[in-house]
């Protein structure tokens, strides 16, 4: 059985008559003699809908229950059963009600394609998956429906519903898209002008992208190359070098006198232009194109002038502009006739795509760059010595034979060439090519003993003797040369990849890539420097004017990262004017400089380090990507923090201020007497609201010390004992007496702690377990020193147990539990709910940890990890009793006095 057919009737927002266009197009069909059925369609109380449904076979839809109210929904098997030709089914993002066969409509409408029915459905341009943003940030709201795109563009038809914003504004005005009630909120919200331009504009790019696809499908299906102009695209051509940054601004200005032109640029990596190619440069050009708004495009081929043609057929390109060098205009004029330039091939094989040639200045554009030496310095010279040698002694070898043969002698002398150019490359060869013809003429042509020839058939001998040699010396040259440059490539890609692997393993990215630099490249030191904001560096190339303060004290530079023995001018101090300087100063961009010292690099690891240099400023970015979405967490986190604590004022900090005031209040009235045990109520009223008002304002300004990283602990030796005692001298007296039990090991290791913080973290978990477990007492434990397997960012740790047998917290609330303004029970606990995440805030920032664990038989135990101190020990003051390993073993904690020393526990 065939599939159906599916046609989408497309509309930029509600009301522009999509409903009633499918509707419309049924009858059409159902005029032509075609079985149609409405399987669903909402005429969402429009008049003009409801009459179009007048005349259709409509299929009755299921109602399922939706909470309190009943909704219909498509009844698929039913329409299956009845097997029209054509279904109408509108809304294709619908989602079904709980009950249904599918969760989404366009799953039942998949069923009905593949029974052979074909299908008519409408979708707004908001309910696309990948628009849901950016219709957010139209409409300030999300859709409620959504559909993947992917989904859609199977379509076999997309028809789109169109209504100019005036119109539909017109229609919504006149009661026909909502009630009456609801039309001046519907035009002042949704239905906004700008909204509906901006949606309507939405809808047509989108179709027009898929008009593209259709089109370049139809063209890839059918093998036409030449390029359509349905749509202005530029594209730029870039060798890699800097005369590209002015050819992407003028295709940009091609670009503005068309609306809705694309703007492409496209390096082409080939073999013989990839060592003329600056990395650096070509980062730069890729952020210039990001910032015209266009796209940056790498593709390798190796003839430059077919893969840019390539790829500017496949984007259906109607623009290519390429530069061109002013100097040398004969030479040039020549490459054209002869065809071997590139962007001589380009023109003559770009079709109908315009060429734009932009003059640059010294810009060998298309040409091979010149290298000298590439087989090395000795091997050239070997070369040449070879070449005025081997033929004189392959020529006295031939004079031992009292017959010379000519064809003898030209092959001899012809492998003596291919020797020479397997050695010297090129000009040797070539040389040894010309000096072996002289020979040959002069001892094995007649008349032998002079260079005159007698016989037309021997110069065309000699002739084609000259060619092959220096045929064979030019392929001999190139493979040569390619195979060092693929050499060269591969040892730059394994460094690179050594480069990459090492960095990430270290905590700063940046210090670690320069410190593998220093292997790399085999120097002392690596230093990236940046400038200064607000200083005035001319860029590369920028005249000086006349007068002006010379460079080196308008510049101001500053070490970003260093590795290695700087020299003094790249050292951390030398955050002077003058620009940094070393052995190697290699320019990433305008701003940053990266420095190695220590040797000067050979011209062939030049580009090896620009390469380095890119991927090092990338690192830099990302780390100073990854800072400014910290710093704007912090910024969230500082922003809901604020709504809380406006929270907590209204309502936290109101309740003991209204205790206050009212025990005043009654204390200041005139004409009541109150008795003295009234009076001493009344003022251990005010006496508690002040505590408590005191408590709320400090775990405030301790969390804003917190979250603004500004907590700065005082470390030193401090012992649990000492702690304990003074954190359980600022709960209530009362509460702590019967219900806390303090059982720490008599010999508990020294921790390294703020002795202030510590009390603040231990008081706080103790007030939140006497607060949360009302029926249970507290046990404040430890585990005995070195008997922890407690460790701390790999130091060993003293652990502090606070165990309660309360109701506990369920797993997927710990991590909850210890963000600020959380309670586990409003309506049961005081407070802001700032005491957990002060101790855990208050523990990290000494190096600790703060974690919550289950109590065997119910209950919460929170477990405080110190990292043990390497200081000092503990120094007994004089007069002390000595420690009692048993004191604290067991027993309840009394008050008054509370723990001062392990002398006092019972």
């Amino acid at each position: 059985m065939a599939r159906g057919t599916l046609r989408i009737f497309l509309g930029a927002a509600p009301g522009v008559g999509k409903t009633y266009a499918m509707l419309r197009e049924g009858h059409r069909l159902r005029s032509a003699g075609e079985d149609v059925v409405v399987a669903v369609a909402r005429d969402r109380g429009r008049r003009d809908t409801r009459k179009m449904l007048e005349g259709l076979e409509v299929i009755e839809t299921r109602r399922l229950p939706l909470g309190p109210v009943e909704v219909e929904e498509l009844d698929l098997p039913a329409v299956l059963q009845r097997a029209p030709a054509t279904a109408l089914v509108d809304e294709y993002a619908h989602t079904n009600a709980p009950g249904s066969r599918n969760q989404f409509r366009w799953q039942d409408v998949d069923e009905l394609l593949a029974a052979g029915i074909n299908v008519f459905s409408t979708l707004d341009i908001q309910q696309l998956a990948s628009l849901t943003d950016v219709v957010s940030a139209i409409t300030r709201g999300r859709p409620a429906e959504t559909v993947p795109d992917e989904i859609v563009r199977r379509a076999d038809l997309l028809q789109l519903v169109d209504l100019s914003p005036e119109l539909l504004r017109l229609r919504l005005a006149a009661g026909k898209i909502v009630p009456a009630d609801r039309i001046d909120a519907a035009l002042s919200d949704f239905f906004r002008p700008g909204n509906l331009a901006a949606l309507r504009e939405l809808a047509l790019l989108w179709l027009a992208d898929r008009v593209d696809e259709g089109m370049a499908s139809y063209r890839a299906g059918n093998r036409i190359d030449a390029s359509w102009p349905t749509r202005e695209r530029v594209v730029v051509g870039l060798s890699g070098g800097p005369e590209g940054a002015g050819l992407i601004r003028r295709g940009a200005r091609l670009l503005h006198r068309a609306s809705g032109a694309d703007l492409l640029t496209v390096h082409v990596i080939s073999a013989e232009g990839a060592a003329a190619e600056s990395p650096q440069v070509l980062e730069a050009q890729r952020k210039l194109v990001q910032d015209l708004g266009g796209s940056f495009h790498v593709v390798t081929g190796d003839d430059p002038a077919a893969a840019l043609l390539d790829f500017a057929r496949s984007v259906n390109a109607t623009q290519l502009v390429l530069g061109v060098s002013r100097a040398g205009l004969a030479a040039r004029m020549l490459a054209l006739l002869r065809g071997g330039d590139t962007t001589a091939r380009v023109l003559r094989g770009s079709g109908g795509i315009d060429v734009h040639l932009v003059p640059q200045e010294g810009q060998q554009h298309g040409r091979r760059p010149r290298r000298e030496w590439d087989l090395g310095r000795r091997r050239v010279r070997a070369g040449f010595g070879l070449a005025l040698t081997v033929p004189m002694l392959l020529q006295l070898l031939l004079g031992l034979n009292p017959d010379p043969n000519l064809a003898t002698s030209m092959l001899v002398l012809l492998t003596g060439s291919v020797a020479v150019a397997l050695v010297g490359g090129l000009w040797p060869a070539v040389l040894a090519a010309l000096w072996s013809s002289v020979l040959v003429n002069y001892f094995s042509t007649p008349p032998i003993g002079n260079l005159t020839i007698s016989d037309a058939q021997n110069v065309l001998a000699l002739l084609v003797f000259a060619g092959v040699s220096g045929t064979v010396a030019v392929v001999v040259d190139r493979s040569a040369r390619r195979s060092k440059e693929a050499a060269r490539a591969r040892a730059e890609a394994t460094a690179l990849a050594q480069l990459a692997r090492g960095a990430p393993g270290t905590e700063d990215t940046v210090t670690g890539l320069l410190e593998q630099a220093l292997d790399v490249f085999q120097v002392r030191g690596a230093a990236l420097f940046g400038l200064v904001p607000g200083s005035d560096a001319p860029g590369p190339g920028a005249a000086e004017p006349s007068g002006a303060v010379p460079p080196a004290v308008r510049e101001r530079w500053r070490q970003l990262a260093g590795a290695g023995e700087l020299s003094p001018a790249a050292g951390p101090d030398s955050g002077v004017p003058a620009a940094p300087s070393g052995d190697n100063v290699e320019q990433i961009n305008a701003t940053t400089r990266l420095v190695l010292s220590g040797r000067v690099l050979a011209a062939s690891d030049r580009r090896l380090l620009g390469a380095f240099g890119v991927h090092l400023l990338a690192q830099l970015e990302n780390q100073q990507l990854l800072a400014s979405r910290s710093q704007l967490r912090r910024l969230a986190e500082s922003n809901s923090m604020r709504t809380s604590l406006l929270r907590a004022v209204s309502h936290d900090l109101r309740t003991p201020l209204a205790g206050i005031k009212l025990a005043v209040g009654g204390l200041r009235q005139a004409g009541v007497r109150y008795t003295k045990e009234e009076e001493q109520e009344l003022l251990e009223t005010i006496e508690e609201c002040s505590d408590r008002l005191d408590g709320l304002v400090a775990n405030l300004l301790d969390m804003s010390r917190i979250t603004s990283d500004a907590v700065q602990p005082l470390l030193r030796p401090v012992r649990w004992y000492d702690v304990i005692s003074g954190s359980l001298h600022s709960l209530p007296a009362a509460r702590v007496r019967a219900r806390v039990r303090v059982e720490l090991p008599a010999n508990m290791p020294e921790i390294e702690a703020d002795p202030g913080m510590l009390e603040r973290v231990i008081a706080n978990i103790v007030e939140n377990a006497l607060k949360y477990a009302p029926d249970s007492d507290i046990v404040v434990t430890g585990t005995a020193g070195g008997l922890s397997p407690a460790s701390v960012d790999g130091r060993p740790a003293g652990e502090l147990r606070i165990i309660d047998h309360g109701t506990g917290i369920p797993a997927d609330k710990v991590v909850e539990m210890f963000r600020p303004f959380q309670r586990l029970d409003d309506g049961s606990a005081s407070g802001v709910g700032l005491g957990l995440a002060i101790a855990r805030g208050f523990t990290e920032a000494m190096g600790g940890r703060l974690k919550a664990e289950a109590t065997p038989g119910g209950g919460l135990t929170m477990v405080v990890s110190l990292p043990l101190s390497e200081g000092a020990p503990f120094q007994q003051h004089a007069g002390q009793a000595p420690l009692e390993p048993q004191s604290l073993l067991t027993g309840r904690h009394h008050l008054p006095p509370l723990l001062s020393s392990p002398t006092d526990a019972p």
